[in-house]
């Protein structure tokens, strides 16, 4: 983990967006998700927060921005670190990630114009709490093909710091009002019989 505290400088990025008004902007979403990537030695688009819809039966991408309109986490995911944290109620790593079984559709998606998507290799997933429940969750991943470098290990103590970050979000995010969901594409009429 990188020397700088991250928590106190997550309060400070918060007060700066309570100060602005409304739902944070994609910028100060971008310096949130540098300053975390920072702190644990990861790229900008290895971090994931996600909010829990105002139902509680989703989970819906914060940041990374682009991932806001591709799509929700259903809490019944089975297979889902993110759900599993929503569930447990408690943070896990997981260093060998390429070979837990979990759904991948987000990690095809392209998150920037230089880099292709490549698949998680380790993580770690904080839930995000405020007045005793959880809100959200926060992931911090190493990204990598197989085979190649991706950092190192994340530890207990990490998962302590991102625990506390989680908490100084989730008292946040709990005070800004819910976007609406993303549309939905219809589903393709299928031609008449003839």
């Amino acid at each position: 983990m990188a020397d700088i505290d991250l928590s106190l400088t997550v309060a400070r990025l918060v007060e700066e967006f309570r100060k602005a008004g409304g739902s944070p902007s994609g910028e100060a979403l971008n310096r949130l998700g540098a300053q975390i990537a920072l702190a644990f030695g990861s790229k900008k688009d290895e971090v994931a927060i996600l909010r829990l819809s105002e139902d509680a039966k989703m989970l819906r991408f914060v940041f990374p921005i682009k991932l806001q309109k591709i799509g929700s986490i259903p809490l019944t995911t089975a297979h889902s670190l993110a759900t599993k944290t929503i569930r447990d109620r408690r943070g896990e790593i997981v260093n060998n990630f390429s070979v837990y079984k979990h759904p991948t559709v987000f990690e095809a998606v392209d998150l920037s114009s230089e880099e292709k998507a490549t698949p998680i290799q380790k993580i770690i997933s904080a839930p995000m709490v405020a007045e005793g429940k959880v809100v959200g969750v926060l992931q911090v991943s190493h990204k990598g093909r197989p085979g190649e470098p991706v950092g190192a290990d994340f530890t207990p103590r990490d998962l302590t710091e991102l625990t506390s970050v989680g908490t100084i979000l989730g008292q946040y995010f709990v005070t800004l009002p819910f976007a609406p969901p993303p549309p939905q594409k219809p589903h393709p009429t299928p031609p008449p019989k003839t």
